[in-house]
């Protein structure tokens, strides 16, 4: 039966980085353990093993993985739990990273920061101690996981129903009044906003709207992390808003209004860092994602086209970030309704007003142009002249240089 392949990462045959291979089935590296992927993917080098804590690894937590170079993952929890067929698992599989999979909690106080492991088979070592026993993921292990995960897959669907029922509760007059969204500088009304997350596809999207940003200059609102993709990209970004706890010190110094994303209750972790900075920062307390939270604020502020990249756009996608926290993104599309675009479709649908084509018939136009207003004048007629004798020494010498036609 074949499956279908949602996402995969770039091709590595065998672990790298110094990863000794003696036997085949044994990898060795230096330990780097975080409960949190993102965080841990901030220092993780390549030829290291990644110890997480990540149940249902989603896409973009296994891209950034991968992206790293790891000798391997041990991960204390399932990788696919059966709830919903997530991507994650697939794509580390696929990239060549042997993942030791559902260990057990206890690894995660087990295995100290910066210590040498060795992934023998099923068993994770340190020294000759046997810290930790899982499963060792295969293609055949990850496409049973996947196939049984979708047989739950209408459970999740009901869950992410009711889910999506009780954010409507809870957030009805933000979404319906735009209750709640804080003023903020940056002027937005009347403009096109760019939403940046660091998510799916996030750097081919932003190459491909090169053009776009050049000709509408868009307002650039980086969502955590995605404010570094902006100031990647060569940009600077004219709004922050998150949680901060992915984006970068340079980003938030880089002059863009900072909003923090803070709990209902009005907590705020992200906001302590921020004014650590010397930044000031509006808060905006609201259920929900950052990226919902960009969103809503583009749209109360009278943006007229919001573009986004990197976001969540399809229900697998939904789903596989893995969290009830969803329904609020599926709600606020709704809410922000027709403003809202996916990047993808800006750069398919998306085509300079001016084309090459237009641009040298604008040249010719000017060229001639001024050669008639210089035949007209006296001075011109002498320019003219001396120009085209000049001209014509040139073709002389050209012609001159090529062979003749011989006796």
């Amino acid at each position: 039966m074949s499956r279908r392949r949602w996402g995969r990462g770039p091709a590595r045959a065998e672990a790298s980085g110094g990863a000794s291979q003696a036997p085949a089935s044994t990898v060795q590296g230096t330990a780097r353990v975080d409960r949190r992927t993102k965080t841990l993917t901030k220092r993780l080098r390549s030829g290291e093993i990644a110890v997480i804590d990540h149940l249902d690894l989603d896409r973009v937590s296994a891209e950034a993985l991968v992206a790293c170079g790891p000798a391997a993952v041990v991960n204390a929890s399932a990788s696919t739990s059966g709830r919903y067929p997530n991507l994650g698992p697939e794509i580390l599989v696929e990239a060549g990273v042997p993942v030791l999979d559902a260990v057990g909690t206890e690894v995660m106080t087990a295995v100290a920061e910066g210590s040498r492991l060795q992934l023998v088979g099923d068993e994770l070592r340190s020294g000759e101690e046997v810290v930790a026993r899982g499963r060792r993921l295969t293609p055949e292990l990850v496409a049973a996981d996947m196939e049984a995960a979708r047989a739950g897959l209408s459970l999740q669907l009901e869950a992410f129903a009711a889910n999506t029922m009780e954010y409507l509760r809870r957030e009805r007059e933000l979404l319906l009044d735009g209750v709640g969204v804080p003023d903020v500088r940056t002027r937005l009304e009347g403009r096109h906003a760019l939403i940046v997350v660091r998510g799916y596809h996030y750097k081919e999207d932003l190459v491909t709207l090169r053009s776009y940003v050049r000709e509408y200059k868009p307002v650039l609102i980086g969502v955590d992390g995605g404010a570094d993709a902006i100031l990647e990209a060569g940009w600077r970004p004219d709004m922050i808003v998150g949680d901060m706890d992915s984006v970068s010190d340079a980003a938030l110094r880089s002059g863009a209004e900072v909003v923090v994303h803070a709990y209902r209750d009005g907590r705020a972790p992200g906001l302590e860092r921020v004014r650590g900075l010397g930044i000031d920062a509006v808060v905006f307390p609201a259920t929900g994602t950052s990226e919902d939270v960009a969103m809503l604020l583009a749209d109360d502020k009278g943006a007229t086209l919001i573009a986004a990249v990197g976001t969540h756009v399809t229900l697998v996608e939904f789903l596989d970030k893995g969290r009830s926290g969803m329904a609020s993104t599926f709600l606020t599309r709704l809410r922000v309704g027709g403003k809202l675009v996916d990047a993808k479709g800006v750069s398919r649908l998306y085509q300079s007003r001016v084309s090459d084509r237009q641009v040298l018939l604008l040249v010719l136009a000017g060229v001639l142009a001024l050669v008639a207003a210089l035949a007209v004048t006296p001075t011109g007629q002498a320019i003219l002249a001396v120009t085209g004798a000049r001209l014509g020494d040139v073709w002389v010498f050209a012609t001159g240089l090529l062979p003749g036609d011989g006796p």
